[in-house]
């Protein structure tokens, strides 16, 4: 893989799981007798991304997002759910103050590794132009946007916000939509004069795959292709997807010819197969590059 992306380069792959802490990984991929405490260490001693999901449920707080900083090497990347406050109960409406304590509650003290933000839609959520633009433009592009929006959280956060950063870095956006109305050319339009990634999602067919470079980097979430969140996936399945993949990092399956970065992320947990999953398709991807 590319340690990173330039003119002329491929752009850098980065391939993990969507959360780590599974009880029934233990004594499979993690060694039996491995603290807890650990877990997440020994996945960053093997793969150089994970998607943090907690987010998704509730709002973190900052002494969590500092140790799991702390618990992996510098280049390492977390990805992080948006708040499913945002998306399944707001509906992307009305979001400023949830949108600050999201951001307020500890998702800057990441720094450095912060990767892409995945705001994932429901599927009853069906598409509205005028609402997606509308969330699409207020999204913080840089940290110090961000910064600048946690302030404003409300008195939920007091006491516990995380409010400074150590430098002002882009933030990238993706969105993973569920509902088949947004099998819609002008969600592909909105979402590249935006610059915020489609997500490509595998789901074994239940929600719409998608596949259009949207942004300088793509997304990618594998939740199982025969069946959801359980199955895990062939040789033939994941040299199919590194191909894929490695199109978009190179440049030869973009819309501009240019590289892309790309995330990808193992969901397919419920049986244990995610972490073997991401360490077969990271090698094949070594072994083509």
């Amino acid at each position: 893989m590319a340690a990173g992306r330039s003119d002329g380069e491929a752009g850098r792959i980065r391939v993990g799981i969507s959360g780590w802490r599974y009880p029934s990984w233990r004594g499979d991929f993690y060694p039996r007798g491995l603290a807890q405490r650990r877990e997440l260490e020994y996945v960053g001693e093997r793969m150089s991304t994970l998607e943090v999901n907690g987010s998704f449920y509730s709002l973190q707080r900052p002494e969590s997002y500092r140790r799991w900083r702390e618990a992996v090497p510098e280049d390492f990347v977390f990805a992080v759910k948006g708040s499913r406050y945002i998306t399944h109960m707001l509906r992307l409406r009305n979001v400023e103050t949830a949108m600050s304590n999201f951001l307020a509650s500890g998702v800057l003290a990441l720094g450095a590794q912060l990767g892409p933000i995945l705001w994932q839609l429901p599927e009853r959520l069906s598409f509205d132009p005028v609402g997606l633009e509308e969330f699409l433009q207020g999204l913080p592009r840089s940290t110090g946007a961000a910064l600048e929006s946690a302030r404003r959280h409300d008195e939920r956060l007091d006491g516990r916000a995380w409010l400074s950063i150590d430098a002002d870095r882009p933030i990238r956006h993706a969105l993973e939509p569920r509902s088949p109305s947004f099998e819609d050319p002008a969600v592909v339009e909105m979402l590249r004069r935006h610059s915020v990634a489609l997500t490509v999602a595998d789901t074994a067919g239940r929600w719409p795959a998608f596949g259009q470079v949207t942004a300088d980097f793509a997304y990618v979430r594998l939740h199982g292709a025969e069946d959801l969140y359980a199955s895990g996936y062939t040789g033939a399945e994941l040299d199919a997807w590194a191909d894929r993949i490695l199109a978009w990092a190179d440049g030869t399956d973009t819309p501009d010819g240019r590289p892309r970065d790309v995330y990808v992320y193992f969901d397919n947990d419920a049986r244990g197969h995610a972490p073997h999953d991401a360490l077969a398709l990271a090698a094949r991807i070594r072994e083509r590059s």
